[in-house]
């Protein structure tokens, strides 16, 4: 195992709400580093993806998955416990990002060894600012291990 900075990010984006997806590609679209964003609009499709089942077998693993709560089939507490229980997924960073404030999704995706929990900002320019904070945390300054 080494550890390397990341040339090309690819980033799992589990989301179902259209409109904080275009938002969240915006604002990778003015960061520094080149970044490759999937989408999957709920948690099936997100372990589906992350387990390379079904529509899913090509693709490439992410190097960080941004994950909201609030999903249909799977929410993202249950997406989570299956990432961290996975072997190999489980060294992915999961920044859980989501409109809930409600201290119990927070203890328990701490719990369930989430990275980050981020609540998304209500006005545009700060859930901008929000995104441009997480590539230079996690794209730019932390070093992941392969």
């Amino acid at each position: 195992m080494t550890n390397q900075r990341i040339n090309i990010a690819h980033i799992l984006l589990v989301e179902d709400n259209e409109g904080d997806i275009l938002l969240t590609l915006e604002a990778f679209e003015e960061c520094k580093v080149k970044t490759e964003i999937s989408v999957v609009k709920n948690g099936q499709e997100a372990l589906d993806f992350l387990f390379k089942r079904g529509a899913f077998t090509e693709v490439k693993k992410p190097d960080l998955i941004l994950l909201d709560i609030n999903l249909p089939i799977y929410n993202g507490h249950e997406v989570l416990q299956q990432i961290k229980a996975s072997k190999g997924l489980k060294k992915i960073p999961v920044i859980m990002l989501t409109t809930s404030s409600s201290q119990k999704d927070i203890d328990d995706a701490y719990s369930n060894h989430c990275n980050s929990y981020v609540i998304k900002p209500i006005a545009i320019s700060e859930f901008l600012n929000a995104i441009l904070k997480i590539e230079e945390f996690w794209l730019e300054l932390t070093i992941f291990s392969k």
